[in-house]
């Protein structure tokens, strides 16, 4: 099958090919065509599978189909968890639509000034992008009417709820039209997910698509078991010495862990760029694009960049701490094996994690390799089997000193690699 079988408006087929694709995706073939037909859908989908372009190119060609249609508002409404998914839904419509006369399209996020967004929204246009709080924001205003709002889409709608969205969702859904046609995205559609879109949509029809599932293709998974963060840190390290290792993403725990990474990776002689939810919009898409153009090599990131991050070649991810969210843990893998290239996934784990090993691995429904490098072996083996061991705690993020001067001179060196690293940080 190919994209002119689907049903798609003949300029959207030639933008589809002039972007290098031929062929859908599972998720498109089964989707696409019940878009196009109108009804409401619940899909199963991860990112990676082609699923943005699921919902955007029959959204499209409802907009080419219509032609010519004066109205206020959006006719067409995706929400979306993140900033960073948002502009990447974006970057699809405009990818897509740029054949078509009537594909303008509003980013509404967080992080951009507000006189800009209202800027964008005076203009006429047709697809607006939002995250729900923003919009909820505008909403209060008055300043967005969503009376024309023909279809309604819920991208990475579980990652929505675990944000504590969903009352913001339910209240966007009350100020959109009964008549609008509701699709809903998410990695898995059972509990929470299955409710809300009950309420939501009307005779929805589900969709879990060969290659949907928790299983990642083209991925190495590969386990490593650390002792504390100082083993952690060496074990990185030397990892990330690698020639193979072409471009990385690190994932952390908190933000300002993934700061401290980035000035310890620095010491080390490795340059690499931090991205959480505490930097403005407009340093998040400067180290964002750096890392796209191949000027920077290591990105370390929180969860922010576990969904709508879309960096090709991305050679590595590492886990320099698993995520408790066992879901998040595809996610956040996901970003390197993409588009049929294959990807290696290092996860580091300490012996108290053990429990969190055996959930992610019966998420994914295999076991992950437990691999030891000579020369970073742990001190304490770990049982895979055996029940976590009882009161083992991390390491101090700390060292003690063994003397003033030593610890003078590390003090030192620390503050002169935070200057060198604000030297590369965007302007805000």
């Amino acid at each position: 099958m190919n994209f002119e079988q689907l049903g798609l408006d003949q300029r959207i087929v030639q933008a589809v090919d002039e972007a290098g694709y031929s062929e859908p995706t599972p998720i498109q073939s089964m989707a696409i065509p019940k878009i196009i037909e109108g009804v409401d859908i619940r899909a199963s989908a991860y990112t990676g599978t082609g699923k943005t372009a699921a919902f955007v190119l029959p959204a499209l060609t409802r907009l080419a189909s219509c032609g010519e249609k004066s109205c206020r508002g959006p006719r067409i409404l995706v929400l979306v968890p993140t900033r960073e998914l948002a502009m990447q839904v974006a970057s699809q419509v405009e990818k897509y639509g740029r054949h078509l006369p009537r594909a303008k399209v509003v980013c509404i996020i967080g992080g951009v000034p507000y006189p800009v967004q209202r800027r964008r929204l005076s203009r006429p246009y047709d697809i607006l992008i939002a995250t729900p709080g923003r919009l909820i924001d505008y909403l209060d205003r008055r300043k967005i009417t969503l009376s024309s709002v023909e279809m309604l889409v819920l991208d990475e709608a579980d990652r929505m709820l675990d944000m504590g969205f969903i009352e913001p969702v339910e209240q966007i859904a009350e100020a959109v039209p009964g008549s609008r046609q509701t699709l809903l995205f998410s990695a898995t559609l059972g509990g929470s997910i299955k409710r809300l879109s009950d309420r939501l949509m009307t005779n929805p029809i589900e969709i879990v698509a060969e290659g949907s599932g928790v299983k990642p293709v083209n991925i190495e998974q590969i386990l490593h078991y650390t002792d504390d963060l100082r083993h952690k840190k060496r074990l990185l390290n030397h990892l990330l010495n690698k020639e193979e290792v072409s471009r990385a993403i690190v994932f952390t725990a908190t933000k300002r862990q993934a700061d401290e990474l980035v000035d310890d990776l620095y010491e080390e002689g490795l340059f690499a760029a931090a991205l959480h939810g505490d930097m403005n919009q407009r340093q998040r898409t400067k180290t964002i694009d750096r890392v796209r153009n191949g000027r920077t090599r290591i990105l370390v990131a929180t969860d922010v960049a576990a969904r709508g991050i879309d960096v090709q070649a991305v050679t590595h991810v590492i886990n320099f701490d698993l995520p408790h969210n066992v879901e998040d843990y595809v996610h956040r893998i996901g970003r390197t094996g993409r588009a049929g290239a294959s990807g290696i996934a290092l996860s580091f784990a300490a012996r108290r994690e053990a429990s969190l090993v055996k959930r992610i691995e019966q998420f994914i429904g295999k076991r992950i390799d437990a691999v030891e490098i000579p020369g970073f072996e742990p001190k304490a083996k770990q049982s895979r089997s055996s029940r976590p061991f009882p009161g083992a705690r991390a390491g101090s993020r700390r060292s003690t000193p063994s003397s003033k001067s030593g610890f003078a001179s590390r003090h030192w060196t620390k503050e002169r690699a935070k200057a060198q690293r604000k030297r590369f940080q965007p302007s805000r």
